[in-house]
């Protein structure tokens, strides 16, 4: 398995004060969701990990859509923190 070079961008301090905010969960989701995608990388017919990424990718949607709706200077911050891209709008 390949070695993900994702950096913390939360320290050990907020992780425990803040483990239920909205940027932590995505935060944590972003990594989840990393490392499924370095795995599918090796694993191209893994179709189980490919739904559970899926699954994962769509609560993070959720999360998103929540929190930009909720407070948008929280929202493009995490964005910009993550270098994720902004979700497109039906």
């Amino acid at each position: 398995m390949i070695k993900n070079s994702f950096i913390s961008v939360i320290t050990q301090e907020e992780k425990e004060e803040n483990s239920g905010s909205v940027e932590f969960q995505v935060f944590h989701i972003t990594s989840k969701i990393r490392k499924l995608t370095s795995h599918l990388e090796l694993n191209k017919k893994d179709f189980l990990s490919q739904r559970g990424l899926r699954i994962i990718l769509g609560k993070r949607q959720r999360l998103l859509t929540y929190l930009s709706k909720k407070n948008k200077v929280r929202y493009k911050k995490l964005i910009d923190q993550l270098d994720i891209r902004e979700p497109k709008n039906r």
